[in-house]
């Protein structure tokens, strides 16, 4: 005869499942806030020394796609020992190098520094939203990873494509579309670590820095063609 479990078994092991779920979702919070600090001081030394000014056209898309491919497959290697958040805050301050370009552009506008703090609040705002929609969405959102998925493989090819083209309305376009998507991925993120989707705080904390990261670029990019003052 097989023994059913008591209601406090139940509950009992309810318990410790969200306390687990909990213990992530705060663990890859730290380790987010944690990770803004190396890709400031990428993007300051990308900035101060004009490092990555000859990163434009193929050779920009293959240096970002190959040192941001290399240092996530290194990132899911190491997730599960002491040395994947070292590795993790690595990538955080290569993005940061990649994000100078746009920083040191955005700067050349009279009001560049009040655009680019614009970027980081309307950032912080949608990731309060989505954080917040996340512990009240009770349905489960796991079946949106393969939508998501497949706009951005779009998205990714139009914008390699736009590189080439350089068309403003393009670029207009694209980064409205990539601030809808990843706003949406930062819902389905944070709620897959809530509903125990998601174990491992440096692979969670990974995918929201992403999701962060294109918000806040595709927001500064529009900021600049809309409100860019540059006289």
């Amino acid at each position: 005869m097989i023994n059913q479990p008591t209601p406090f078994q139940t509950s009992a092991g309810y318990g410790a499942m969200a306390v687990e779920r909990n213990k992530v979702l705060r663990n890859t919070y730290w380790l987010l806030a944690l990770s803004l600090v190396p890709t400031v001081l990428g993007a300051w030394l990308g900035v101060a020394t004009g490092i990555t000014q000859f990163l434009s056209g193929f050779l920009g898309i293959a240096v970002f796609l190959g040192g941001a491919i290399g240092f996530m497959f290194a990132i899911q290697k190491t997730k599960e020992s002491a040395t994947g958040v070292p590795v993790l805050l690595g990538f955080t301050f290569f993005m940061g190098l990649m994000l100078s370009r746009i920083i040191e552009a955005t700067l050349g506008f009279k009001n560049g520094p009040e655009l680019i703090m614009t970027a980081f609040g309307g950032t912080a705002g949608v990731f309060l939203v989505m954080a917040s929609l996340a512990t009240v969405i009770k349905r489960d959102l796991s079946g949106m990873g393969q939508w998501l998925f497949i706009g951005t493989i779009v998205l990714l090819v139009g914008s390699i494509v736009n590189v080439f083209v350089g068309s403003t309305a393009g670029m207009m376009a694209i980064s409205m579309a990539v601030i809808g998507l990843f706003s949406a991925y930062m819902l389905y993120d944070i709620k897959q670590i809530i509903d125990g989707g998601e174990t491992n705080y440096i692979s969670a904390t990974l995918a929201l820095y992403l999701d962060i990261f294109n918000v806040f670029q595709s927001l500064l990019a529009l900021l600049g063609i809309f409100g860019g003052d540059s006289e």
